[in-house]
């Protein structure tokens, strides 16, 4: 289905648009890939590393919908990863994570069913679900507007609108993984918020599977959320104490304005819907119109029965598994000379 078609990453100098160029740049799925984004510098940088002439660079901001236009010319299928994913940046700049997550995207959406695009992948977070803060409600309202669009569109659009919701997504940029391995190289304490927090472990490897599963497998107004295990914070910096040797030295610094103990992928609300794929839940489009008087007679009893999906209650890694976890991350396997 991707032989001789245009892909575009939107972000796609970001850790996720880097996983997914990377799995499809020495396949023949698509002919080109373009990758559209507004830093000059990693774009620069990732043209000098790939060297590829399958990938195309455009330089422009998903606020502006004129830049997204350009890039938007023949493209076939959209992986949208553009976003501001920075908890406490978000937090003090609420409305700029407004204009790129939610206005931004729907420009993306606006420019794809004008140009026809086949179909459209949205990254969005475990954050997104149960909002506490400026960056989770950003993206709750992102996944709103693409449900509403592809609502809108109806079952035969022309394209399709689906979202991917991802769990804690390891040694992408800003993560805490990076942050414990530059403060171990440097000798420095390891500073901890909550050693009991838990969240989904995820590789970037992970994230591209679910890409391609959303790709092929996804409706109009799917959203697609892979299983994953979770671990807590204390299990994951101890699995990295023990791969580099390092003697522990922690400072448990407490939560961070904005987070949770524990993240959820799935709602009670979308599990009493949700379809099981195996590795995968698939929650299908609410298809509810405007006529509200008839829920305020009809309830769906059986939501009360369900529980979210979260961090807490899916399977919870211990130390072994966590290293073996750690071991399929590349950085890790080059300072370990593996």
């Amino acid at each position: 289905m991707f032989k001789d078609k245009i892909l575009l990453i939107t972000g796609g100098t970001g850790s996720f648009g880097n996983a997914v160029l990377k799995r499809f740049l020495d396949t023949e799925m698509f002919k080109e890939i373009r990758i559209f984004s507004r830093d000059e510098k990693k774009q620069d940088d990732m043209r000098h590393a790939i060297q590829n002439a399958k990938v195309k660079f455009y330089i422009g901001d998903v606020r502006d919908k004129r830049s997204v236009d350009g890039a938007m010319i023949g493209v076939d299928y959209i992986f949208h990863a553009a976003a501001l994913k920075q908890v406490p940046s978000c937090e003090f700049f609420p409305i700029q994570a407004v204009r790129t997550n939610v206005l931004g995207t729907e420009n993306v959406l606006d420019s794809a069913i004008q140009h026809g695009v086949k179909n459209v992948v949205i990254l969005s977070t475990d954050k997104a679900c149960y909002p506490i803060n400026a960056m989770g409600i950003s993206k709750a309202m992102m996944e709103k507007v693409a449900i509403a669009k592809a609502r809108s569109l109806g079952e035969d659009a022309k394209t399709t609108i689906c979202c991917t919701r991802y769990g804690n997504v390891m040694a992408s940029r800003g993560s805490v993984i990076p942050l414990w391995i530059d403060q171990m190289k440097a000798g420095h304490e390891i500073t901890i918020t909550d050693p009991n927090m838990t969240r989904f472990m995820m590789t970037l490897d992970d994230a591209a599977d679910l890409v391609l599963y959303a790709f092929e497998h996804g409706k109009s107004g799917d959203l697609f959320v892979q299983k994953a295990p979770a671990a807590t914070l204390e299990v994951l910096v101890n699995a990295l104490f023990e791969l580099y040797k390092y003697e522990p030295k922690i400072r448990i610094i407490g939560t961070r304005h904005g987070e949770k103990l524990y993240e959820s992928l799935v709602t009670r609300e979308e599990m009493a819907k949700a379809v099981d794929m195996g590795g995968y839940y698939r929650i299908p489009c609410d298809g509810r119109d405007l006529n509200y008087d008839k829920y305020f007679i009809e309830g769906q009893e059986a939501i009360s029965t369900f529980e979210d999906y979260h961090s807490h209650n899916t399977h919870r890694l211990d130390q072994n598994e966590m290293k073996q976890l750690l071991l399929k991350l590349e950085m890790v396997r080059i300072d370990l000379k593996l």
